[in-house]
C-alpha cells in the first residue's frame, strides 16, 4: 500500500507539474499585456513598499563587516532578537533569539519543516484550501496533501488570515489541530493584516513541541528582501540548522542587515496599520463589485490579506478561464492550484484585491464575469 501511494502520488506530482506549467506560461504572458487588470498573484501593492527606507538601509549597511560578508546558518542576531521580541508581545515569553532560524522568505521555512516532518506515501493535513507552495512542498517531500485530518503524519495551517480564502480558518480548528497530537506547521504570513486589527496568541504556547511557527515581512514590507523565520521545535533546531547549511549556507546578509537596520529606525507598526487600512478598503471594493456583478458567485468577504476565494456552479477548465480572462485584459488565479486534490470543478478561482489600483477593481470582476461565460461556452462546444 505504501509504494502504490508513493507512486499514485508521484504520478499526481507530476500531472500537478505539468498543470502548474501552463499557468505558469499564462502568467507570464500576462505580464507583457498593456492595461491588464491583476487580480492574480498575491503581490503587495508596488506604491506602499517602503522602497526610500529600504535604498536608505541598504546604503547604510554598505560598510558594515558583516553585510557583504558570510553569516551563520541561524540568521542575524539583531534580527532574530526583533522576531523574539514581536513573539513574547504576543504571549510567546519562552521564545528566545536562539530559538529563531532566519530563513529566505516562509517558503523555504515550509521546506525545511516539510523535510523532518512528512513521510513519504503519508497524509498531510491543509484543509479543504491551502497555499499552493505549501502543497507543492509537502508533495515533493512525498507527503500526500489532504482535506482529512484522520491518520496525517502532520499539519499545516495559516494563522490569522489563510490563503486563498482570507478568512480565520485556524480559529475555527484550532483546538481540534492541538488535539490531534500532531506536529502542525503554522504560517503567520498574513496574520498581521488582519482587518481588525486582532492579534492571537501564536499556536505554539503551551505547544512548542510539535508546533513548527513561520513568520515573514514580505506581504507587511516587501517580499524582494526574501527574509522570512521559522522557530522549530528546540529538539529539531540542530537539524534544522543541518539541512539550512546544507541548502544555502544562510539566509542573505545583505537583506538581513538592511532589515535590521531599517527596523530599527522606522516605524513597522504604524507601517502595518496603514497597508491593512488600505487592503480592508480594496477587500471592500472588490467585495462590493462582486455582489453587484457576480450574483450567482459564492465567497465570503475577507478577514484581511490580499484575497477572495470565489466558488461557482459552472464546471469547465479553470486554466481555459484563466486564458479567457486574459483575452479580456485581467488576470486571475485558477482555483485547483488551491486544492490537495487538484480537483478543477466545481469551478473556483482567487481574486487578488493587493496589487490592482482601487479604482480598476470593479472592471476587473466585469472581465472576470465575461471570461466565466466565455470558459462557459468554450467548455460546452
Amino acid at each position: 500500500m505504501g509504494h502504490y501511494a508513493t507512486r499514485v502520488n508521484g504520478m499526481a506530482i507530476a500531472v500537478c507539474r505539468f498543470v502548474h506549467t501552463r499557468i505558469e506560461r499564462l502568467h507570464r504572458r500576462a505580464a507583457e499585456i498593456p492595461g491588464l487588470i491583476p487580480l492574480a498573484g498575491g503581490l503587495p501593492a508596488d506604491e506602499l513598499l517602503p522602497r526610500n527606507e529600504i535604498a536608505d538601509a541598504l546604503r547604510a549597511v554598505q560598510s558594515s563587516p558583516t553585510a557583504l560578508q558570510y553569516g551563520w546558518p541561524e540568521g542575524s542576531e539583531p534580527l532574530r532578537h526583533w522576531i523574539a521580541k514581536r513573539l513574547h508581545a504576543r504571549g510567546a515569553s519562552s521564545v528566545t533569539a536562539d530559538d529563531v532560524v532566519v530563513t529566505a522568505g516562509a517558503q523555504q521555512a515550509i521546506a525545511l519543516a516539510a523535510a523532518e516532518l512528512v513521510d513519504p506515501g503519508r497524509s498531510v493535513y491543509v484543509g479543504v484550501t491551502s497555499y499552493p507552495a505549501a502543497i507543492s512542498a509537502l508533495s515533493l517531500r512525498g507527503g500526500v496533501p489532504s482535506a482529512s485530518r484522520a491518520a496525517a503524519c502532520a499539519h499545516y495551517a495559516m494563522a490569522g488570515v489563510s490563503n486563498p480564502s482570507g478568512r480565520d480558518l485556524l480559529g475555527r480548528e484550532r483546538d481540534a489541530l492541538l488535539a490531534s497530537g500532531a506536529p502542525i506547521v503554522v504560517d503567520e504570513a498574513y496574520a498581521e493584516l488582519r482587518f481588525d486589527d486582532r492579534s492571537e496568541r501564536p499556536l505554539l504556547v503551551g505547544a512548542e513541541d510539535r508546533v513548527w511557527h513561520v513568520g515573514t515581512v514580505s506581504k507587511t514590507l516587501c517580499p524582494g528582501l526574501r527574509v522570512g523565520w521559522l522557530v522549530p521545535p528546540a529538539g529539531f533546531r540542530e537539524r534544522v540548522l543541518e539541512r539550512k547549511h546544507a541548502a544555502d549556507l544562510q539566509a542573505g546578509s545583505l537583506g538581513q542587515a538592511a532589515l535590521a537596520h531599517f527596523l530599527d529606525r522606522f516605524d513597522y507598526d504604524a507601517h502595518v496599520r496603514r497597508v491593512r487600512g488600505i487592503y480592508r478598503q480594496r477587500a471592500e471594493t472588490l467585495v462590493q463589485a462582486l455582489e453587484r456583478h457576480a450574483p450567482g458567485f459564492r465567497f465570503e468577504h475577507p478577514e484581511g490579506g490580499f484575497s477572495v476565494w470565489v466558488e461557482t456552479d459552472q464546471r469547465c477548465d479553470d486554466v481555459a478561464l484563466l486564458a479567457c480572462a486574459l483575452r479580456r485584459g485581467v488576470s486571475l488565479d485558477p482555483g485547483r492550484l488551491f486544492r490537495p486534490d487538484g480537483a478543477r470543478n466545481p469551478l473556483s478561482f482567487r481574486l487578488c484585491f493587493s496589487y490592482a489600483p482601487r479604482d480598476a477593481l470593479e472592471e476587473g470582476v466585469r472581465r472576470v464575469v465575461a471570461a466565466v461565460r466565455d470558459a462557459e461556452r468554450k467548455y460546452a462546444a
